[in-house]
């Protein structure tokens, strides 16, 4: 069984280096399967009949347009400015459109009536003017320059159309041959001659045609002979069903088959490669073919689309089987090639495609290869091994070994890093033979150097990095030094580069200062991790002193630069994810010249480092739209400066370089005048959104670069974003016209105001004197009523000081009267009666003395008395008398002489007055009275 898999391991591995591979599937572009014929324009945009319609792809984005009819679209042709596309019962032509889209206009309408049922157009051919749409049934010739039809009807139904430089050919079902010749169908080849084979592909040669057919390969014809046209293919090809063939610029031949993929073939006939599902292509059947202008073969498969970069230096050699599994070193010595892998060692002879051979003895993990005055050592899982023509033999078994490296100046010796640290070859009689190992440091040596001071710098991934002094011996360590900084890191990596030590990982790369013997960053070469693009620190130095670092986005190189200390940086732009290597143990290695070989997970693959180059594709801006807030994108033109209204101010350009090389990555980098004052970084994004532009006039401007140089072309764009229309220059003179107007008015109310103002001031300024006036009036007045209540007072006292002396006169005269009506009783004397009655009684006459004291009192106190009458009619003259000396405030007893009646008949008299007057008992009269 041992023998059984050994001879498995040995001769079953194919190494044929293959050209990289473009694989585009449905759910990428987001249409059919399938895709039955391919064409490209001028802008080097692809197009592809697919079942679901019209494909374009520009490089960058995908566009599907529906079928006229929603039927499978079954051919198309770029002639000119025009996408000629046929589908089931329509054909006609697209054109692209102002804002970059492409419009559909039908031909097969004008000829409707002429189309039969279920027909469908399979191919599409130009010759001259003349645009020609075969299907299974006709052939329609469409004059372009005459805009009028021709039709070809066979006999037969047709299988398929042909055409050579000067030529159409169309071979129908019984497998006759003919050739349209001004508008009618010529008969060169009948079925007896070409038996009964269905022709793929016919090719104009210098002598004839060479026809390719489905089953029996290549036939020549010439001057009516057919011959056939053997070729060292024709036994691999046999059993292959031929669904397609088109022959290349450089002489070869591409043939697709039903179930086994794609055939390169060379001018006589010998397979350069082929390609199938197992190695890599998407699907074994080739329904489409078509060479584009940078030679690239693009393959229309009945599952996706696959672009094979013919022209491209790399070439990816893919192991379908996993029987080589992931490459983590390889070398080139003595004109073999040597692969170490995770499953062993495996050598196959150098450009020979000839099959990897498995190194019997290296069975399992590979972790590096090293060559030392002639002798290869593969440094394994098990140890160490020595490999001699061919064959392995271990010299050290007693740890894993990671790397192997020479010591200065000991030829005789080699220092190794294990699993548990580090250990002396010894190179005694011709054989390399294990010594010892360096006691004193225990730990995994992945990554290690020496210094010409014996000084040994360690990364170690879990722990840091270390630094040890080896004794003359090489024997022990002594001085061992943890640096607290760089700190430890996933997939960091320590290597010497032109005698200085570096040491990489996330947080950037560190150089070793040999005087401090302190690691200090080196910002130069820690830039190619900044914007994120760390991925390992993976340190390589191949034979031809290049540094090598990959980060997310670049393969990226140093080489020492003669001018001065720097490092010259030089970037291969392919990315980590189309690399596919294993993450800190990527491996580059110099084969020859400036061939590369960069292993992956799943294979290799291999590059010349001057040739990776690209035809420099024309950038263009693919399409320009743009959207109000919450409404759609809505396209526009690409071909015109760019109108756009105010609140359409969120612009997306689309941009691309149609190129179409696996290992090209297209950088852009952009710049937008009127909003940006510097180019934006570089970017593989095809496609920018700005939003929310302010109106004003805009220039934008894009470049693309790939590998690490930049394109001659750029493209521009200008716009213009219209000012809403409350800003616009009518506006702004309605505005200045209203603000004129806005101002005399605002002039002339501050005007009315202030005059206002004025006036008002002015009135309130003689309200104040009027209200100044008015209370000098009233200080007046009150000075007046002061005076005339001090005049009232007066009267009053006059009054009282007059009622007062009639009351003494009336009381002197009545007792003068009494006196003498006494002496008169007495003496009976008539001159004394006399005196009574005339002097002393008309003295005393009440009502005279009424009369004289109303008068008075009237004057001092105005209308009181009319007052009380008004108030109470039913007062009588001696009621009133009462009431003007109860308002003098006089007492009962000086009212009664007054009125000639005691006291008593006083208070009843006061008594009766309250009665009239209806005076409540708690009011007082003479407060009533006085209250008048």
């Amino acid at each position: 069984m041992s023998l059984i898999i050994l001879s498995f391991l040995t001769g079953i591995i194919c190494a044929q280096d293959l050209p990289p591979i473009v694989k585009y599937s449905s759910t990428l572009y987001g249409a059919g399967n399938q895709n039955w014929m391919i064409s490209q324009d001028k802008n080097n945009f692809m197009y592809f009949a697919n079942n679901d319609g019209l494909l374009e792809f520009n490089g960058s984005n995908w566009t599907l347009y529906k079928s006229p009819n929603e039927t499978i679209m079954r051919s198309v042709k770029v002639i000119g400015d025009r996408v000629y596309t046929g589908c089931y019962m329509e054909f006609g032509f697209w054109t692209r459109e102002k804002n970059g889209k492409l419009q559909y206009f039908s031909l097969s309408q004008k000829i409707k009536s002429k189309i039969n049922v279920d027909e469908q157009f399979w191919n599409i051919l130009n010759y001259d003017q003349w645009v020609i749409f075969q299907s299974l049934d006709r052939i329609y010739i469409y004059d372009t320059k005459l805009k009028v039809f021709k039709t070809i009807v066979p006999k037969d139904s047709i299988l398929k159309s042909f055409k050579t430089s000067n030529s159409i050919y169309y071979q129908t079902v019984n497998y006759d041959v003919f050739e349209i010749e001004n508008g009618s169908s010529q008969l060169i080849l009948s079925r007896t001659v070409i038996k009964d084979n269905k022709i793929v592909n016919i090719f104009a040669v210098e002598d004839g045609l060479l026809l390719h057919t489905q089953q029996n390969g290549f036939y020549k014809f010439t001057k009516g002979s057919l011959v056939k046209f053997n070729t060292e293919a024709d036994t691999e090809i046999s059993s292959s069903s031929i669904y397609s063939s088109q022959m290349i610029e450089n002489g070869n031949f591409a043939v697709g088959t039903i179930s086994n993929g794609v055939f390169i073939l060379s001018p006589n006939g010998k397979v350069k490669y082929h390609i199938k599902q197992s190695k890599g292509l998407s699907n074994n059947t080739v329904l489409s073919i078509f060479e584009d202008i940078d030679h690239n073969i693009w393959l229309g498969l009945d599952n996706g689309i696959n672009c094979l970069n013919l022209q491209s230096s790399i070439r990816s050699f893919f192991d379908e089987t996993g029987t080589l599994g992931t490459v983590y070193t390889s070398i080139l010595h003595n004109g073999k090639l040597y692969i170490g892998t995770n499953q062993g060692l495996f050598v196959k002879d150098y450009l020979k495609d000839n099959q990897f051979k498995f190194v019997a003895g290296t069975k399992g993990q590979v972790w590096s290869l090293f060559i030392h005055e002639g002798n290869l050592f593969c440094a394994h899982d098990s140890g160490t091994i020595i490999i001699e023509n061919g064959s392995s033999k271990q010299i050290f078994s007693q740890s894993g070994t990671w790397k192997i490296i020479a010591v200065p100046g000991k030829n005789n010796l080699l220092l190794q890093g294990n699993y548990y640290g580090i250990s002396v070859l010894e190179k005694i009689n011709n054989n390399w033979v294990f010594r010892n190992k360096i006691s004193g440091f225990n730990y995994s040596s992945k990554h290690f150097e020496i210094t010409d001071r014996k000084e040994v710098y360690i990364s170690h991934e879990y722990k840091g990095v270390f630094r040890f002094q080896i004794d003359d011996d090489y024997k022990s360590s002594s001085k061992i030094y943890a640096y607290s900084r760089p700190v430890k890191g996933k997939n960091a990596s320590l290597s010497k580069f032109n005698n200085t030590i570096y040491y990489a990982y996330k947080d950037g790369i560190f150089r070793l200062n040999q005087k401090t013997k302190q690691f200090e960053i080196d910002k130069s070469l820690s830039a190619i991790f900044n914007h994120d693009e760390y991925t390992s620190g993976r340190l390589i130095i191949d034979d031809t002193n290049k540094l090598w670092l990959f980060s997310k986005s670049n393969i990226n190189y140093f080489t020492v630069n003669k001018l001065n200390s720097e490092l010259k940086k030089n970037v291969i732009s392919i990315p980590s994810s189309i690399t596919n290597s294993m993450l800190g143990y990527e491996n580059i290695t110099h084969l020859t010249n400036s061939n590369y070989l960069i292993g992956t997970t799943d294979g290799y693959y291999t590059f010349n480092i001057n040739e990776l180059n690209n035809k420099n594709n024309k950038i263009l801006i693919s399409n320009v739209s743009a959207n109000k807030q919450n409404e759609k994108l809505v396209s526009y033109s690409i071909t015109e400066k760019g109108e756009f209204s105010h609140d359409e101010n969120n612009i997306t350009f689309s941009y691309t370089t149609p190129a179409f090389n696996k290992y090209i990555i297209t950088e852009y980098q952009y710049l937008l005048e009127g909003f940006q004052d510097e180019w934006s970084d570089w970017s593989t994004k095809s496609t920018i959104n700005f939003k929310n532009l302010s109106p004003g006039d805009y220039t934008f401007k894009v470049r693309s670069k790939f590998l690490n140089s930049q394109q001659e072309n750029s493209v521009i764009y200008s716009f213009t974003i219209a000012k809403p229309w409350y800003i616009t220059n009518i506006a702004l003179v309605i505005y200045l016209i209203l603000l004129c107007l806005f101002a005399y008015y605002v002039n002339k109310a501050y005007g009315n105001y202030y005059h206002k103002q004025k006036q008002k001031l002015i009135e309130e300024n003689n309200l104040l004197l009027e209200i100044k006036e008015l209370e000098n009036e009233q200080q007046l007045m009150k000075l007046k009523n002061e005076q005339l209540s001090s005049d009232v007072d007066e009267k009053n006292r006059e009054l009282a000081l007059s009622t007062m002396s009639l009351i003494k006169k009336d009381e002197l005269l009545t007792l003068i009267r009494e006196d003498l009506k006494k002496s008169t009783e007495e003496t009976g004397s008539r001159s004394i009666k006399s005196i009574i009655n005339t002097t002393i009684n008309k003295n005393v006459i009440v009502d005279n003395a009424w009369n004289v004291f109303k008068d008075a009192f009237d004057t001092a106190d105005k209308d009181f008395l009319k007052k009380v009458k008004l108030a109470h009619p039913s007062l009588t003259p001696n009621d009133l008398r009462l009431c003007a000396y109860l308002r003098l405030n006089l007492s009962s007893k000086e009212i009664a002489p007054l009125l000639n009646i005691s006291v008593r008949s006083v208070e009843i008299k006061r008594y009766r007055l309250r009665k009239k007057m209806d005076l409540p008992h708690e009011t007082g009269l003479v407060e009533y009275i006085l209250s008048i």
